[in-house]
């Protein structure tokens, strides 16, 4: 697919008052409001367009699937380290982007956004803008390029993004500890003091379960100070790949659920909040920052005591999102929203609605 084919479409659909739907391999169709408009569809704008392994830096185009730009950084013993999710497989980078999700080590390597260098997109008269840079020191547009990290595509197509990637970590360990939720909590603020090589984390079902990750003698360390039961890696590595990618036993039944018309809320919160005694499953992620939430409470009932301790949720999944997925914006963030979106996309054509119901 080429770039002017891109242009000629929007300009089209804007001379005829049209919307437009951006699109990839549609992984993340569920996610924020249900999508409207035609398709502009880019996943045949694909490919790594410049990759400096000694840079640490990645250059890739929005229609290049995740799975693909991971196999070649792999062949350099790195990664994109805040471990974006997949889907089936099927994500894309430009998705990636747009729906700004990380995955379990994002409480320690950053997320999507701090990983972001630049990018390039195209505005509402189909004109391509660029901001940030290809190097980790540029920091010229740095903002600009972070505004598009979960905007869910409403002020335009991503086009091509640079990356900052990692190198592999050296030696990896998983820890399981019988803990309830309020203990774990308490053992993760602890531990967070303390100088661990904790990557990842996650409580569910009356267990908590580590990774550490980084130097040989760190990570052996670590496994002597924390004890624990140590898991092997044919088992720990199939289940951080499934909760990164949505796909182990919790998110399976918390789809069940949601079929069933419940609904599946993630809650972002201070790692340092309590328990929330909501009814339903709860998985907790990132030292106690991503709460997952599978209920079937009233949307007040979950969004009220996560903005009572500093946080706020997210309507994740549900055959029903008429409450809005994203928590509702305050009059004056809500008008820095409309503004933004003005000036990118002035006719509203793309993705209308999908963040919130006046973008």
């Amino acid at each position: 697919m080429q770039l002017t084919q891109i242009q000629d479409q929007i300009r089209e659909a804007a001379a005829r008052g049209a919307q437009l739907e951006i699109r990839g391999h549609g992984s993340k169709a569920f996610y924020g409001q249900t999508p409207v408009g035609e398709p502009l569809d880019l996943s045949g704008f694909s490919g790594i367009s410049s990759y400096e392994p000694s840079e640490l830096v990645v250059t890739v185009k929005a229609g290049t699937p995740i799975v693909e730009l991971e196999a070649a950084l792999a062949e350099q013993g790195q990664h994109l380290a805040f471990e974006p999710p997949r889907f089936g497989g099927r994500g894309t980078v430009g998705g990636m982007v747009a729906s700004g999700l990380s995955g379990p080590a994002r409480a320690s390597a950053g997320s999507l956004r701090d990983h972001l260098l630049g990018l390039t997109m195209l505005n509402g008269q189909a004109e391509p803008l660029s901001f940030g840079g290809t190097v980790i020191k540029n920091v010229a547009g740095y903002d600009v390029a972070r505004v598009m990290a979960g905007a869910m595509g409403v002020l335009g197509p991503i086009l091509e993004v640079s990356l900052k990637v990692l190198p592999l970590p050296v030696a990896q360990a998983t820890l399981r500890f019988e803990l309830s939720q309020a203990n774990a909590l308490n053992q993760l603020n602890r531990w967070g003091g303390m100088p661990l090589p904790i990557q990842a984390s996650a409580c569910w079902d009356g267990a908590l379960v580590l990774r550490l990750a980084g130097a040989e003698a760190a990570v052996h360390s670590a496994i002597q100070t924390l004890g624990g039961e140590e898991i092997p890696d044919a088992l720990a590595l199939p289940f951080w790949r499934g909760l990164r990618d949505h796909s182990d036993e919790f998110f399976v039944g918390a789809e069940r659920a949601v079929q069933g018309g419940a609904q599946l809320w993630r809650l972002s919160l201070p790692q340092t909040a309590p328990v929330l005694n909501l009814h339903g499953e709860q998985l907790v992620e990132w030292g106690g920052a991503q709460r997952w939430v599978t209920t079937a409470l009233p949307a007040a009932q979950v969004r009220e005591p996560a903005a009572s301790h500093g946080g706020h949720a997210t309507l994740f999944r549900s055959r029903d999102k008429s409450v809005g997925a994203f928590a509702p914006l305050t009059g004056p963030l809500l008008s820095i929203h409309q503004r933004l979106k003005a000036s990118f996309d002035p006719q509203a054509l793309f993705n209308p609605g999908r963040l919130y119901e006046q973008l």
